[in-house]
């Protein structure tokens, strides 16, 4: 699964979208609420990100704990905004996923047992550590550009982690969907770093990159669903006939 077939599934996704009209509605809804969403939540969090910052530790008076004060008082600015898009679009992106599922094979796939109930908490749950690894990670980045002469670089990488990490917000719905635990959906997606920099890649168009993230649910489990299809396809060949073995 390397780049271009990232690429391939993100416009196979918006291609379909397009032409179902309960995805074209849930994907326009989801574009509608999330800029209202983003835009409420960006001025709450530049208003009052810094009081709750004051209240959590007082602002120092000098030294290099300012600079740090400074830069807790941003990561802290950064989280907010992320977690008030994620828990607020992931009950969207869900049912955009879910209806591209069983449009496609008739079913969602559910982890034995799980109520649909239990499913939709648990991805609201998991929206927690999706958003905190991200913000980790370019925290990482922006401290390696601040630290070192690695400016043109880190800019470079910087955007390659954030369409990284957008793609696996909408590859990780169906694993999450069926209880695969965090750490084994965090493997997978160190395991196939190129798939979900092609998947990503569109949302780096200016303009284009609403549209693309707005129906890249759909991709991603298009991309699920195939990937069963081929595994239930290569498991059944491997599978013993129970055929006695020919004589030499």
């Amino acid at each position: 699964m390397g780049l271009l077939s990232g690429l391939f599934y993100n416009l196979k996704g918006l291609a379909l979208a397009l032409r179902v009209r309960r995805l074209l509605f849930l994907g326009l809804l989801r574009f509608l609420i999330l800029l209202a969403v983003t835009l409420a939540a960006a001025a709450l969090v530049v208003t009052y990100h810094q009081d709750a910052l004051e209240f959590l530790w007082a602002r120092p008076e000098g030294g290099w704990l300012v600079w740090i004060w400074h830069l807790v008082s941003w990561f802290l600015a950064l989280l907010l905004l992320l977690l008030s898009q994620v828990l607020f679009s992931v009950w969207l992106m869900d049912q955009m996923s879910r209806w591209t599922e069983r449009m496609l094979t008739g079913e969602v796939g559910r982890a034995s047992g799980a109520s649909w109930t239990r499913e939709l908490l648990y991805l609201v749950g998991q929206e927690i550590p999706r958003a905190v690894v991200p913000v980790l990670v370019v925290l990482g980045v922006l401290l390696l550009g601040w630290l070192t002469p690695l400016g043109p670089l880190v800019a470079v990488l910087s955007s390659a982690v954030t369409v990284v990490f957008l793609a696996w917000d909408n590859t990780d719905l169906v694993p999450a969907r069926r209880l695969v635990p965090f750490r084994e959906r965090f493997q997978f997606l160190a395991k196939n770093l190129a798939f979900h920099l092609g998947f990503g890649l569109p949302f780096l168009i200016p303009v284009a990159n609403i549209l693309f993230l707005s129906y890249a649910p759909v991709g991603a489990t298009l991309f699920h669903v195939e990937r069963e299809r081929r595994s239930r396809k290569v498991g059944a060949m491997e599978r013993p006939t129970g055929k006695p073995a020919p004589a030499a």
